[in-house]
């Protein structure tokens, strides 16, 4: 056991789990050697003892204790983890925190990557993936939200947008399908400051029928939509701020470099 105190309040919260299912340290003492039984490891094991010091906030428990507690208790591990914490939701935007010096490969086999939260399903099909979209809008009607995605947004305190798959104002620059962080501060149309077209700022719209993401140019109460060169887009004149409103200038893409072939010929 690490010799680390504990925060009380988890130790409370600990024997607030152990009295509402109405059993002693004695009883977690013996429940846990059942499991050390069938683990073939005696770190599951917790004393009637090391029960009451964790609850206590004398110890902070070790994994394989957790693991016990959270099985006799007939909790989540993560719920577990919470009362100390440690917020399994947070690894995946925590990784921020650590960048590799290194480029590599992301490690396999994480399942929860791969997990979606279920939406109301007859919602799904209303939601255009060609269209530009804040991801905002878009997850309250989306059919599945894959959490992978969810953990490294943050959503109370960023927006987000995603490019249609029709979208090709930015092509190659942000590709369709692409997400993109929105610094919602950030709303005022910069007009020097950059050397090429990869510094230029670019800028999330809404227009009174759709989401523009382009580059962008203000003079007076015209707004101008560009787009870039090779995309074939033709620039848009708006009235501003009578038909457009900036939502706030891009300062992250997320993107796919190889298209299928049946995205666009």
């Amino acid at each position: 056991m690490f010799p680390t105190a504990s925060s009380p309040g988890a130790g409370q919260r600990l024997r607030a789990e152990r009295e509402r299912l109405r059993l002693s340290t004695r009883d977690v003492e013996n429940l846990s050697r059942q499991i050390a039984r069938e683990k073939k490891n005696q770190e599951y094991a917790l004393s009637h003892a090391w029960v009451t010091d964790i609850e206590n906030g004398k110890f902070v428990p070790t994994i394989f204790k957790l693991y016990s507690l959270s099985l006799i208790y007939h909790r989540s591990l993560d719920e577990i983890l919470g009362f100390f914490g440690i917020n399994l939701r947070d690894l995946g935007k925590d990784q921020r925190y650590v960048p590799l010096p290194r480029t590599h490969l992301v490690g396999e086999g994480q399942e929860g990557i791969l997990a979606t939260i279920e939406a109301p399903v007859e919602l799904r099909d209303r939601v255009r993936i060609e269209d530009t979209n804040l991801i905002s809008r878009m997850f309250k009607r989306w059919g599945e939200v894959p959490v992978g995605l969810l953990q490294h947004l943050d959503l109370r305190r960023s927006v987000y947008g995603y490019i249609g798959a029709d979208d090709y104002t930015l092509y190659p620059h942000i590709r369709p399908g692409s997400f993109v962080q929105i610094d919602p501060r950030q709303r005022n149309v910069l007009t020097r400051g950059w050397q090429n077209e990869y510094d230029r700022p670019i800028y999330f719209v809404e227009l009174r029928d759709r989401y523009v993401c382009s580059w962008c140019e203000l003079l007076g109460r015209e707004l101008t939509l560009i787009p870039s060169p090779r995309s074939r887009v033709p620039a848009r004149h708006v009235r501003y701020p009578d038909d457009a409103e900036i939502v706030g200038r891009v300062t992250a893409v997320t993107m796919q470099i190889a298209e299928a072939q049946s995205m666009r010929t």
